[in-house]
């Protein structure tokens, strides 16, 4: 019998010695461990002296890339000063309204467009093309904002937020209202889109308007939610002008030059009143005029202020100071008799001639003024120095800036030469070879009207400044001319229609041809200057039409007219006393 076969049990008290032996080796390397643990303190000291780096030694850098995705700095715009007249009527204020903006890469992400009726309906509320708004917003896929529309009124906006399209807000602004619309624009002017001015006292005086514009410095989360109000500068609104114009002057001035622009078909007409007393300018209009609220109505030749821009040869307007001239140089006086003939001078190779001339051929002062003789005032210039004559014109205001501060004002042109022929010093005296703007011939005839003292214009109600007044003229000579001036709206004289019921004006007429290349063309500038009431005067008033056409071209019959209808309501509106019946009176004393 075979013994059972017994298997020999492993040794395992040697075998657990052998592993424990050789078992540290494949599990555990010290060295190996040492050194990632190195690497380990090496790369954690770093990110630790890294980090003390950015967060200490040099944080700036990590808060301006922060600013940067989460400040934002929103202007405040500052209000508009108003501007009003001398009696506190607005003539420009500031109205809130919005500006219509969209944010294309939004739109675009959001699949917006899609929604083709909601924007066919915000097409249709701004007046814009249908496709070609759509066809923007794809243009400009990559932007993130841009102006749809600017100053549109609350009602828009209301109908814009209630369509609540992605990525299209509004955003708040202001837009400039004129309540006197073309009656005064040419004086007060416009301000653009971006609320700076443009024109007139809107651009002479735009930092004193305009203010201080405030900031303020928020925080947004990534979905455009404020977070912090970091700071806060207020804006400073703009300061408030009062002007001297008188807009119901405004408004009759306005009225009559349109119309005899229309009456006449002339190319242009304007008016200008001086206060004598205070060299206020009290009105200033143009015809053409343009209607500030509409800026499809803005045109060139519409806007131009053509008071303070146009020149022009004066012709018979400047005979006064002629006569004033000869009366202070003592070449001349109330009593002197000029010999004019059969009205035809000749000046060397030339003539001088009379429109009407005087019946006898002998003319005192007050009649070379009241028949407006050429003749007369050209041998009243050549007795005189010419030095004489045109100080008198250039210490009246003729040839210099009005001083008005506004915008395109153009001095004309006043000669300066060294020698002087006969004829250049005789055509000179009825008002040819030298050329002047409205504002300034109306500040002569006030100058003559404050009984020689010179006053500066103004425009501004708070710039008055007595001391630059001075003396020009003595005050017995202008009387004398003022009386001369007054026969030329009474019977016989040029300026009849230029004549106001009740009341003494001084008036003179004129009418000189255009200049053109090589000579004179057959066009003609016709106006009518003068003061009111002689007693005591207080308006200055210049009235001119510009190319007017048909038969009637002269000053007395085109501009006296309008001189008279203008001058009429404004005494009435100023509550003058009439002094027609005091004067008859003396007249019989």
């Amino acid at each position: 019998m075979k013994k059972p076969f017994n298997k020999k049990k492993p040794n395992t008290p040697n075998t657990n010695k052998r592993q424990t032996e050789q078992g540290n080796d494949p599990l555990f390397i010290r060295w190996r461990f040492y050194l990632i643990l190195g690497f380990v303190f090496v790369a954690f000291a770093i990110l630790i002296v890294r980090a003390a780096y950015i967060q200490v030694i040099e944080p700036d850098n990590l808060i301006h890339q922060s600013d940067l995705r989460t400040v934002r700095s929103k202007t405040i715009h500052s209000e508009r000063g108003i501007i009003s007249d001398r009696n506190g009527e607005a003539l420009a204020v500031s109205v809130p309204v919005d500006a219509v903006w969209a944010d294309p890469a939004t739109i675009i992400k959001k699949g917006s467009l899609q929604e083709k009726n909601r924007w066919y309906a915000l097409a249709d509320v701004l007046n814009l093309d249908r496709q070609g708004l759509i066809k923007r917003i794809e243009s400009h896929k990559n932007r993130r904002f841009i102006y749809l529309q600017r100053q549109v009124n609350s009602a828009m906006a209301n109908y814009i937020r209630e369509l609540k399209l992605p990525g299209v807000g509004l955003k708040s602004e202001s837009r400039r209202y004129y309540p006197a619309g073309e009656v005064s624009a040419h004086v007060v002017g416009v301000t653009g889109i971006d609320g700076h001015g443009l024109e007139g006292i809107e651009r002479s005086y735009d930092k004193w308007l305009t203010g201080e514009a405030g900031k303020q410095i928020i925080r947004k989360d990534r979905y455009g939610n404020v977070v912090e109000n970091i700071s806060l500068d207020k804006s400073q609104a703009g300061k408030p002008l009062q002007l001297t114009i008188d807009q119901r002057l405004q408004a009759i001035a306005f009225r009559a030059v349109k119309q005899a622009m229309a009456d006449y078909r002339a190319t242009s007409a304007s008016a200008v009143m001086i206060d004598v007393k205070t060299g206020n300018v009290l009105a200033m209009v143009n015809a053409p005029s343009y209607n500030p609220n509409n800026r499809s109505d803005y045109q060139n030749f519409k806007m131009r202020n053509r008071v303070v821009t146009d020149a022009f040869e004066p012709g018979s307007t400047v005979k006064p100071f002629v006569v004033l001239a000869s009366l202070e140089n003592g070449t001349a006086d109330e009593h002197t008799i000029i010999d004019v003939g059969n009205g035809s001078m000749r000046i060397g190779g030339a003539r001088v001639r009379d429109s009407d001339p005087i019946k006898g051929g002998k003319a005192s002062l007050q009649m070379i003024l009241k028949k407006s003789s050429n003749v007369g005032v050209s041998k009243l210039s050549l007795r005189m120095p010419i030095e004489a004559l045109l100080g008198m014109y250039r210490s009246v205001g003729l040839g210099e800036t009005s001083g008005l501060n506004l915008p395109g004002e153009s001095t004309g042109i006043f000669p300066s030469r060294q020698r002087w022929s006969d004829f250049e010093r005789a055509t000179i005296a009825f008002g040819y070879g030298l050329s002047i703007t409205p504002i300034q011939l109306a500040h002569a005839y006030a100058t003559l009207g404050n009984m020689g003292k010179y006053q500066p214009l103004h425009l501004i109600e708070s710039q008055s400044n007595r001391n630059l007044e001075h003396q020009v003229a003595d005050p017995h000579y202008v009387r004398e001319v003022l009386n001369m001036l007054e026969t030329v709206t009474q019977p016989g004289g040029t300026a009849v229609k230029a004549a106001v019921p009740g009341y003494r004006i001084a008036a003179k007429t004129g009418t000189s041809r255009k200049a053109a290349a090589g000579g004179y063309s057959d066009e003609y500038f016709a106006y009518t200057a003068g003061v009111a009431p002689v007693s005591n005067p207080r308006l200055s008033l210049v009235v001119m039409v510009n190319e007017p056409q048909g038969d009637s071209y002269y000053g007395g019959a085109v501009a006296g007219p309008v001189f008279g209808k203008i001058m009429k309501g404004a005494l009435q509106i100023l509550n003058i006393a009439p002094d027609e019946n005091k004067f008859k009176k003396d007249k019989n004393d």
